[in-house]
């Protein structure tokens, strides 16, 4: 795939926009139709209308040959793609239908396996996080890094609250922060130091990560596995286990606070 040009991350924000637009139409509606997918995982005719709508309008971005959504029934021709957009259309859909405002739109451009491009918008927080490679990451335009340094003392840490749990109970002085329904949006914050450190339980998804793994390394941070390497994108399987995003420093400090505590959560 040729290198993404700098318009796109440009294209990509006023479509990702669009989506939250609409969502934001059927948000805290009481009569939206929903139901659950699968053995517990909801799903709304608002999650179908943003899919919809994605898959329509994100060919004016960048065309691809590829598509992995969770709302679309997987297409194996994927794996062979060049380029895949990899799309959750309302991340946090629980949330969503509660009526709290920690649920995005994320949206990210994968080739050879890594995401080139990517955006997570939150409409009801009007947060739009942006990157692209080699470009940095950006929120409501402007640059963001993680937070600097190394150690734990005092980090803010988000997840599971049965892993928030065991952390701060093998070092009290972090600073667990209030639960963050979306996964994408979870991540994203690292990119901008409002979260220092973010734990993700298995299973989750390609795209619960993909857009958020680009905003966390263009800001200076890492998304990995428990094993330290980074996430390997649109293969047979998009589902991943356990998962650590902090800057790069801290992320080494917490891998190897985790391994020698013996706290595993897999």
């Amino acid at each position: 795939m040729a290198a993404v040009d700098p318009g796109a991350r440009d294209r990509l924000a006023a479509v990702v926009r669009e989506a939250g637009a609409l969502a934001l139409e059927t948000f805290r509606e009481p009569e939206l139709r929903r139901w659950i997918k699968g053995q517990s995982s909801p799903v709304s005719d608002a999650d179908i209308a943003v899919d919809k709508l994605l898959r329509e309008r994100l060919a004016d971005v960048m065309p691809a040959d590829g598509w992995l959504s969770e709302e679309t029934e997987d297409d194996p021709s994927r794996l062979d793609a060049e380029a895949v957009w990899i799309v959750d259309p309302i991340d946090g859909t629980r949330s969503y239908l509660d009526g709290r405002e920690d649920w995005c739109v994320s949206v990210a451009l994968a080739a050879r396996g890594r995401p080139v491009l990517a955006a997570v918008f939150a409409p009801a927080t009007e947060e739009m996080f942006l990157a692209i490679e080699g470009g940095g990451s950006t929120l409501n335009g402007q640059r963001i890094t993680v937070t600097a340094g190394e150690t734990i003392d005092g980090a803010k840490i988000a997840g599971p609250k049965r892993i928030q749990d065991a952390v701060a109970k093998l070092h009290p002085q972090v600073v667990p922060l209030p639960r963050i329904g979306a996964l994408a949006l979870r991540l994203a914050r690292i990119a901008h130091g409002g979260v220092d450190i973010s734990f993700a339980g298995p299973r989750s998804h390609d795209w619960d990560l993909a857009a958020a793994d680009l905003l966390v390394h263009e800001a200076g941070g890492l998304l990995t596995g428990l094993d330290g390497e980074p996430l390997v994108y649109n293969r047979p399987d998009p589902r991943h286990g356990a998962l650590i995003a902090a800057g790069r420093s801290r992320h080494q400090t917490i891998l190897n606070f985790l391994r020698e505590r013996g706290v595993k959560w897999t």
